[in-house]
């Protein structure tokens, strides 16, 4: 099996190319079927609809599921169409059953149901009892391709078993050990087995310290708790203790991946709408609310710039500071957002943290406010020649850097106190929110001192 980089993708790219186009069945499959999946998959995406075409005769049903398992979910919608029906139901037998699941899941109903009754049926029977449960639960995403072994098996037929069923599972590093009700008694280790005498009992050799998952747990439950233990798979069973099937890693990368990617929309209000490949109508629509709600609140920025009129009216000075104040308050708080939201993922804010991790950020505000205080009254006392003026701003962005890093910290740390994602309090939201309370305390301290410009 070959790994590409990007010189030799290309040269086997044209290889692969020229033998579609010349009808070499013999040299395609020679050629392709060397290479790395994942470079088979990143080849196969390249090609036009008539060379796909004729790469689908080239190829058989097994050896294209594992390129269609790895296709994204905008892709398997169109190769599918492409592909002739006995085919592709040909190719969903052989597919691991979560990736058959992932796909019905992006696809009709009417559809997704014609396929599960053209499928070995215990195969479709595996795929419908994924399909029962919740999303984003760890039975909605486990495999069942497994292999299951019992106590008593010695290890020589577990190994002859290996050779037989390995092909088939989606994970072999681990096998896991049932007692004839099905029950989890233990784990053991592809190491284990082969550095173990032939005779030896799977008993004496297996973990009886078994880290399962509930078929109910979240899927980011899930992958931290893959994470912490740098798993390769873990198995997943019922209340009864019953094995189900395992996750594996690189299904939880993808749902991290994809858990990132939705945290990452709602902190920067663009949830839904950071996939390159929609229309620019579908990402507007998607990003419109936010915008027009924050819009809304710029007329209360407004407002608060109205309300102080006759101060910027007695000293039109100050107006040249507001877009400094504005600025500096929503950077600092989306500062603090962006730790108090990575704490909570990673789970480092301790129990009990709350009082603590607003004193830090508060304390981190004010520190970073007396810096830029200082800087800042030097400047505009050489430039302006009005210190009275320099200590205004000055204290301003002390008293708003201290402020603005308590609501930035705060919002996340509230939200989850309601058991609702600290993501959605968006960066944009906090600026803005931010930009009100920096121009309050400006023009409140600068209307206070007045008499003194």
């Amino acid at each position: 099996m070959v790994k590409l980089d990007k010189k030799l993708r290309e040269q086997y790219k044209k290889s692969i190319l020229d033998a579609l186009q010349n009808g070499e069945k013999e040299e395609f499959q020679n050629t392709f079927l060397e290479l790395h999946p994942s470079d088979q998959l990143d080849i196969f995406v390249t090609l036009d609809h008539d060379a796909r075409k004729r790469g689908y005769s080239y190829l058989t049903p097994k050896e294209f599921a594992g390129i269609f398992g790895g296709l994204n979910i905008s892709n398997q919608k169109l190769f599918f169409l492409e592909l002739d029906e006995s085919y592709s139901f040909n190719m969903f037998n052989h597919m691991f059953t979560d990736d058959v699941v992932n796909f019905l899941k992006a696809i009709n109903s009417e559809r997704s149901e014609n396929i599960l009754l053209h499928m070995d049926k215990e195969k479709a029977q595996k795929v419908r009892g994924l399909l029962s449960y919740a999303p984003e639960t760890a039975g909605a995403i486990m495999t069942k391709e497994l292999i299951s072994i019992s106590s008593t098996d010695i290890v020589a037929d577990v190994l002859e078993k290996l050779r037989t069923e390995a092909p088939n599972a989606e994970i072999i590093y681990y096998l896991y050990v049932v007692d004839p009700a099905g029950t989890l008694v233990g784990v053991v280790s592809l190491r284990d087995l082969i550095i173990a005498s032939p005779s030896e009992v799977i008993e004496n050799i297996m973990s009886t310290r078994v880290i399962s998952i509930a078929e109910n747990m979240d899927q980011e439950d899930v992958g931290k708790l893959i994470k912490k233990y740098d798993f390769l798979a873990a198995p997943v069973v019922s209340k009864q203790n019953h094995l189900l099937g395992i996750v594996t890693f690189d299904d939880i990368m993808d749902i991290l991946e994809a858990e990132v990617t939705e945290d990452f929309g709602e902190i920067s209000a663009t949830k839904g709408a950071t996939d390159l490949t929609l229309s620019s109508f579908t990402a507007a629509r998607k990003r419109a609310p936010w915008i027009i709600i924050l819009m809304f609140f710029g007329l209360v920025t407004g407002g608060v710039i109205g309300q102080f009129e006759e101060t910027l009216e007695s000293v039109v000075v100050l107006a040249v500071f507001i877009p400094m104040i504005m600025g500096s308050a929503g950077n600092i708080g989306t500062q603090s957002l962006a730790v108090a939201v990575r704490g909570l993922a990673l789970e480092t804010i301790e129990e009990g943290g709350f009082w603590k991790m607003i004193r830090r950020e508060f304390s981190t505000g004010f520190m970073i406010g007396v810096i830029c205080m200082i800087l800042i009254t030097i400047m505009i006392t050489i430039l302006y020649g009005n210190w009275m003026l320099a200590l205004i701003v000055g204290f301003s962005i002390l008293c708003t850097f201290g402020i603005s890093a308590v609501i930035g910290s705060t919002i996340p740390l509230l939200i989850n106190k309601l058991k609702l994602d600290p993501a959605i309090a968006s960066g944009p939201f906090i600026t803005t929110v931010n930009d009100i309370v920096g121009l309050l305390i400006y023009f409140s301290i600068a209307t206070s001192l007045m008499t003194y410009l």
